[in-house]
């Protein structure tokens, strides 16, 4: 179905995981992320890491394959933060992380002392961010992922996504970053404020895929804020996603749609022999 479908790999000091659309796709847990979470924000601000550890080990038990790690916490030193939050995640499991933070301080903080090859998320076609996070990537051989924004903000078609995506991979390949190791967000908006969001996402899925083979990570559960029942429409948003070539969702493995609209799009698109991954979890999920 995709013609060029380029791998991307990134490790912890005894795990490597590889994105590609040739394969399952690749869950990063989204949790370990203070963002509207007043729990985690309370536990972090007194140095409590007993929530990181317990989000960890939940969403490597409900299928996360990389773990997301955010230190933004207001008032905090978010660098020194970082470095206890990868120090308590390593604790409890060694799945590569994904280092989230726009501030370059802060990811350098958690890229030093990290062992295998991150996923830096993320870049950006801002020239201030370009500068700033590119030769971070660089310096640390990470993967790094590329929203198609530029200095003109979000763009409003999937063509200008297109063009800055073009814009960040060739960026970083003049730098020497390969293009495998650059996943690029075609950007996820609410379809609460605009019913065509979802849409022109998935189109500019499309376009980055055919034009550039790279893989696409995406905050998929974006798409629902300000709804109702939001993890069926994520899980819908989900499965249309993969079709279109989504291989690196964002989200929260912990959501029932969610996990189960991944399985069934891995058995839908070829990726669950003899829909094991599928029967497994029947098999395993409590019966009513």
């Amino acid at each position: 179905m995709f013609k060029n479908n380029l791998e991307t790999a990134v490790s912890s000091a005894t795990r490597t995981v590889t994105i590609s659309r040739n394969g399952p796709v690749v869950i990063v847990g989204e949790r370990i992320n203070p963002t509207g979470r007043k729990v985690l924000i309370a536990a972090l601000k007194e140095g409590n890491m007993g929530v990181v550890r317990s989000d960890a080990v939940a969403q490597v038990e409900a299928g996360a394959s990389i773990l997301d790690v955010n230190a933004g916490v207001p008032g905090a030193d978010e660098a020194a933060l970082m470095r206890q939050i990868i120090r308590a995640v390593r604790e409890v499991t060694d799945l590569p992380l994904c280092i989230d933070s726009p501030n370059p301080q802060t990811l350098e903080a958690g890229l030093s002392i990290y062992d295998g090859k991150a996923l830096i998320n993320s870049v950006n076609g801002e020239e201030r961010s370009l500068n700033s996070i590119l030769p971070l990537v660089k310096k640390y051989n990470a993967a790094v992922i590329g929203l198609a924004m530029d200095d003109d903000g979000i763009p409003q078609t999937a063509q200008k996504r297109l063009e800055a995506a073009r814009k960040i991979i060739g960026r970083a390949e003049s730098m020497g970053i390969p293009r495998h190791d650059v996943l690029i967000d075609p950007l996820v908006l609410t379809v609460g404020s605009d019913c065509l969001a979802a849409r022109m996402t998935l189109e500019a899925t499309q376009l980055i895929v055919e034009e550039f083979g790279v893989n696409i990570a995406m905050g998929a559960s974006n798409v629902s804020h300000g709804l109702p029942d939001r993890p069926i429409i994520n899980a819908a948003f989900m499965a249309l996603a993969i079709a279109c070539g989504l291989s690196c969702p964002i989200t929260n493995p912990l959501s029932i749609p969610v996990r189960e609209a991944v399985l069934a799009a891995n058995l839908l698109m070829g990726h669950d022999e003899w829909a094991m991954n599928w029967i497994s979890y029947y098999r395993s999920r409590p019966k009513e």
